[in-house]
């Protein structure tokens, strides 16, 4: 098997990413399953860090910790963007925590298959 380079681990999580649907979000730990490599949610929390460098858009603010708290806020210019840009969404968010989390959770292994 060909070792994946983090260039092209990051663009797959990033091609995860722009998947995930309007009003729905998902975690670092479920696009990191999905993507074969269960353990490495903390480098899916960098890719989506790095995500403003791409051409084509990435919905980081879509992609949370696994029990639903915004924990990539501060890589977003501001304490409230990702918050804002979540609630605009329609998402409802109470002290940095999506609300009703289960609900709107997306998981990429049961929606696209593996």
């Amino acid at each position: 098997m060909k070792k994946q380079t983090e260039n092209s681990f990051f663009e797959n999580v990033y091609e995860v990413a722009r998947l995930i649907p309007h009003g729905r979000v998902t975690s670092y730990g479920a696009i990191a399953e999905y993507l074969g490599t269960k353990r490495s949610a903390r480098m899916v929390g960098w890719a989506m860090n790095k995500s403003f460098t791409q051409k084509k858009s990435v919905p980081a603010h879509r992609v949370v910790n696994r029990n639903g708290v915004l924990t990539g806020k501060n890589y977003f210019g501001g304490s409230d963007i990702m918050k804002e840009l979540l609630e605009n969404e329609g998402i409802k968010i109470e002290e940095n925590k999506i609300i009703n989390f289960e609900k709107i959770f997306w998981d990429p292994k049961r929606e696209l298959g593996i």
